[in-house]
């Protein structure tokens, strides 16, 4: 027996209209004719109806582009983290601010994109809640462009929707053991039960881990404790309630040690360099622990041939205490160390936390008008968020040498929380109605939808700010012969912006912002393979000013673009599975600059081979990445002119072995295995970001 996920292709998926199994290829693609069209569907991973488009429609049959890195890609290409896990993904600038043990802070085509678990936003505000682990997922899906349509306010980048492990129909299980680099121990399962004698009524799945590590910074561990229960039950013919819950507790400090930029980018006044992995912290007061709760509710009722009710209900709790010292910054152009390389220890305390109930119901129609078959979707989604963090700020309390570090004469916890200020509550409540249609005619593939939202935001005895808005998109697909699919589409996005407009004196209007998005999908005739070319033009509106406009009517006349294109490829040929990806960014803030810690250019290549004959259950393969350059643009506060740090781009590699036996296996992964040295990103406000160290894990999975 092979253990859990080795009887797949390593991530690719032959699909057609269920998500699980292949049907013949005529249902998939509605032919009211019924012909039969031999074409095999073949994906990353499979849409689902609780995925990023909220629709099982195959990726190469949807107006849009679409990345999917499913559980197998994490393993083989030995992804640790969700920034990890996208660093294989055309249009994703994965680690932005380097390596991070507070979250995950991915960039979709230059613009920061929220994060979304089964369907619902999952992160609010800053640093309160645990970050996701990616052992506990089946998948993680990015959807490219504006998404208001289907998910209200947000990025017109795109989102990042993580699909959770559910229970299956059938009894198995796995333990896995980890020892890795910087001493990272984990010990995890993954268990599922289909219950005897009712197999299809009731099913569990327990998914826990348990995790002592260290970093690449040897002050900062990276310590969690997961468990995961699920439970399905199908107590009536077309009905089934999910029940999945997740407590998660992480015991950490924070990667990001600002490092200044004087002795890292720039030379210092004796010549001599900080060790990009230094710690700038205070042993004894830096932490970043958080704890948190969520309980989702997943119901599918049928409820006619043709029409179905769906809903996903998710109450989550999260707190985080967040303490941190580092060098202060000390403004634009101005060098943040002395000539003896002694910089003023800045100490900053935070007591965060958040709390969500949310709800996404809507009613599924499956049904034809004459010779057009329709997927319709109407729902409305409602969600409550509170957010509230007391947080202490303590400038210059005392100096920390930057080249020979001695952590002495720092406050204690005690005294800087004396100076705690209890920060407001921040209330949102947002209540959204939509529609969207996906209609197909012969080889057309249409689709049109409208959302009509409602936000409130609230400061608690504070002030309140109401904000009203209508997204379209609408998309056109054809497939063509050979494979070959052409399409179009055109989506929105808006986001509340809370204040008041200084010149106007009225209320500020939401971001707004629009894609067009054309491009072509191949799926080429006898190979398992699939490639989408694609280019957009991204506009995002409302933004502050550019710095050269002068006696506007508002302040909120910046507009940002965003333009662009991507190939992405993934092959299975024979045991090769191959992934490739090329993204171009050519990325503008309203005052004509690049958009900070955003390259021109991205580009990576993952190959896999899975041997056969006297050598079969052995794998072996890697990847290489390459990141161009990227810069930040501010004003100096010495020269008040133009300020900008730009760093080098950078190129890694990646090596994946593994072995699989009976019901063993084994896998030893190296990511940047050459340890190259480089910087995600420098501000000019003055600090610095590392990226990752090469880090080498071996993981033993025992299936049962």
């Amino acid at each position: 027996m092979k253990p859990i996920f080795a009887a797949t292709t390593a991530s690719l998926a032959l699909i057609a209209a269920s998500p699980a199994l292949a049907q013949d290829a005529s249902s998939e693609t509605g032919d009211p004719d019924g012909a039969t069209d031999t074409r095999t569907i073949v994906v990353t991973g499979a849409l689902t109806d609780f995925g990023a488009t909220k629709s099982d429609t195959p990726i190469v049959e949807t107006a849009r582009s679409i990345s999917i890195e499913t559980a197998q890609d994490f393993d083989e290409k030995g992804a640790q983290s969700l920034d990890d896990a996208l660093t294989y993904s055309a249009g994703v600038t994965a680690e932005p601010f380097g390596f991070s043990t507070r979250g995950d802070f991915a960039k979709v085509r230059g613009l920061a994109a929220p994060e979304y678990r089964d369907n619902l936003q999952y992160l609010f505000g800053y640093y309160n809640t645990t970050r996701q682990d990616i052992y506990t997922l089946e998948q993680v899906e990015v959807l490219k462009g504006p998404a208001s349509v289907l998910y209200g306010a947000g990025s017109p980048g795109g989102i990042i929707n993580v699909v959770t492990k559910r229970p299956k129909g059938v009894t198995e299980g796995e333990v896995r053991l980890d020892y890795g680099s910087f001493d990272r121990k984990q010990i995890a399962t993954d268990i599922n039960i289909a219950i005897p004698g009712a197999e299809d009524e009731a099913q569990f799945r327990f998914v826990g881990l348990l995790r002592d590590s260290g970093t690449q910074i040897d002050e900062v561990d990276d310590n969690k404790f997961v468990i995961a229960p699920a439970l399905t039950l199908r107590p009536a013919t077309g009905t089934e309630i999910t029940i999945l819950a997740n407590y998660s507790d992480q015991d950490s400090d924070t990667a990001h040690q600002f490092l200044p930029v004087t002795g890292t980018l720039l030379p210092s006044a004796s010549g001599e360099e900080i060790d990009p992995y230094e710690y700038m912290g205070a042993p004894g007061f830096n932490a970043y622990d958080t704890e948190s709760f969520a309980l989702t509710l997943i119901l599918e009722q049928q409820l006619s041939d043709a029409f179905s009710f769906e809903a996903v209900g998710r109450y989550v709790d999260s707190k985080a205490d967040y303490r941190q010292a580092w060098i202060a910054f000390q403004g634009n152009g101005v060098p943040r160390i002395d000539a003896n390389g002694d910089g003023a220890w800045t100490f900053y305390l935070a007591d965060n936390r958040s709390e969500q109930l949310a709800l996404d119901a809507r009613v599924r129609g499956e049904f034809k008008t004459g010779p057009i078959r329709h997927e319709l979707l109407v729902g409305v989604q409602t969600q409550d968020v509170f957010t509230d963090s007391d947080t202490a700020y303590v400038f210059n309390a005392g100096t920390l040498n930057v080249f020979n570090p001695q952590y002495t004469n720092a406050p204690t916890v005690e005294q800087i929380r004396d100076l705690q200020v209890n920060g407001p509550r921040n209330y949102v409540d947002s209540t959204g109605y939509y529609i969207s249609d996906q209609m197909s005619w012969g080889a057309l593939v249409a689709n049109a939808g409208v959302r009509f939202d409602d936000v409130t935001n609230r400061v608690e005895n504070g002030s309140t700010q109401k904000d009203d808005a209508t997204s379209l998109s609408f998309g056109l697909l054809w497939r063509g012969p050979a494979g070959i699919s052409p399409y179009v589409s055109y989506a929105e996005s808006f986001e509340p912006v809370v204040g008041v407009d200084r010149i106007t004196s009225q209320q500020l209007k939401p971001q707004e912002g629009r894609q067009y998005e054309a491009g072509i999908k191949w799926q080429p005739t006898g190979i398992n393979a699939l490639v989408t070319a694609s280019v957009f033009d991204i506009e995002v509106s409302n933004l502050p000013n550019p710095a050269a406009l002068a006696g506007a009517d508002s302040q909120q006349e910046g507009i940002s673009k965003v333009r662009g294109a991507e190939l992405e490829a993934n092959a299975l040929i024979g045991g090769l599975r191959i992934d490739g990806n090329v993204t171009y960014l050519d990325a503008e803030d309203p005052n004509g600059l690049p958009l900070t810690s955003i390259s021109d250019w991205q580009a990576s290549l993952f190959a896999l081979y899975n041997f056969t004959g006297a050598l079969e259950g052995l794998s072996f393969g890697g990847g290489v990445r390459y990141v161009g350059g990227n810069e930040s643009n501010g004003i100096s506060a010495i020269t008040n002119s133009l300020l900008t740090y730009r760093v080098d781009g950078h190129t890694v590699g990646d090596l994946s072995l593994g072995y699989d036996f009976d019901r063993f296996s084994l896998r030893i992964t190296a990511r940047n295995v050459t340890n190259e040295e480089y910087y995600s990103v420098c501000l000019v406000r003055g600090d610095c970001y590392p990226g990752e160290k090469r880090s080498i894990n071996g993981s033993l999975t025992v299936a049962f």
